[in-house]
């Protein structure tokens, strides 16, 4: 029997699940952001301004989404700033009425724009100002706390906040990383990060990846370092709704892409079925020493691919690389919930 690991039905939505406007200390104003990202063929945009939510549901309509969220940070402190490590997770809010805030302080950590809209912020009144901490017990509760009161919890570009393995090997609570944050990786990051995803599975998360912009839009649009349209998640819903959407983040039916397109992805008497956009290479990632791939041979195409899948695999992710070296991601399947 197909396990359809994309769905079989529903629709494909381009969506910057990371962006930064003038709430806080981007340049662009919501409005203008969304006009920039509907000319790309993007259909929803996360609002993740630092630490304030503010809904910006006046701007969807039957072509654009916008979802509502924020981004938080706990950073290790004094000291110089660029040697300073700090964790960032985005907080989406699972569903369009959900505008409390977690993990809040009365008088801190707000950037940017950020205190002009201070008064706007939801948040338990009842619970004390929370203080942050760069170790793993506060960070945990960070994601907990955003898990618990309904959000989808993305862990940041770990290689610009200059984590390792000792630190985010201690995380608990993410849906998912970002696989790819192009804000960071067009000013020359290595923040495509297969490696770190790879390590964190191997590790036993069973997390998602993502492919965000991280936008601020400091430079022009045409400038090489525009940090805008460059990494992306691919969600499949049946419908452009905001709880339609969420519920494809939480199910994991979507995949992190830099430009190839996935098609088709199901599973079926032991074998990985994938349909791509045309392509130079398609790989299969597994949990152990064992990588399997096609390479487009001269003068032919290369849209598909079959893979063999064993139980001791463990997991499995497939990436698809194009001619110009960009990359789109799946998640990762698990083989103990593959074959039952």
């Amino acid at each position: 029997m197909k396990k359809y690991l994309l769905p079989k039905e529903g629709n494909f939505y381009k969506a910057n699940l990371h962006c930064h406007s003038t709430v806080s200390d981007g340049k662009l104003t919501p409005a203008e952001i969304k006009d920039a990202y509907k000319a790309h063929g993007y259909a929803i945009v996360a609002y993740t301004d630092h630490d304030i939510m503010i809904p910006h549901d006046e701007l969807s309509d039957d072509g654009f989404l916008a979802l509502h969220g924020y981004e938080m940070e706990a950073g290790e402190v004094g000291g110089i700033f660029k040697f300073r490590k700090t964790c960032h997770m985005c907080l989406i809010a699972l569903k369009p009425d959900n505008l409390q805030q977690v993990c809040w302080h009365r008088s801190k950590y707000l950037i940017g724009h950020g205190e002009e809209y201070r008064h706007l912020a939801h948040y338990d009144e009842s619970q004390p100002d929370f203080e942050r901490e760069h170790t793993h017990e506060c960070i945990n509760a960070m994601m907990r706390a955003g898990r618990e009161n309904g959000f989808f919890v993305t862990y940041n570009h770990p290689v610009w906040s200059l984590e390792n393995r000792s630190d985010y090997a201690g995380y608990e609570g993410m849906h998912a990383m970002e696989i790819c944050n192009y804000g960071c990786f067009v000013t020359g990051f290595a923040e495509y990060n297969p490696i770190i995803y790879d390590d964190m599975l191997r590790m036993g998360k069973r997390i998602f990846c993502i492919g965000t912009d991280d936008n601020h839009n400091g430079k022009p649009f045409d400038s090489p370092r525009c940090d805008s349209f460059g990494a992306f998640t691919m969600i499949k819903a049946p419908r452009l709704s905001y709880t339609d959407v969420t519920d494809a983040l939480l199910a994991g039916n979507f995949y992190a892409s830099q430009a190839p397109q996935i098609k088709e992805l199901y599973f079926e008497d032991g074998k990985l079925y994938v349909e791509t956009s045309p392509c130079e290479k398609i790989v299969m990632t597994t949990g152990t020493r064992k990588v399997r791939n096609f390479t487009r041979e001269r003068g032919k195409r290369l849209t598909k691919a079959v893979f063999e899948v064993l139980e001791e695999d463990i997991y499995v992710r497939v990436t698809v690389k194009d001619k110009y070296g960009k990359c789109a991601d799946t998640n990762a399947y698990f083989t103990d919930e593959l074959f039952k």
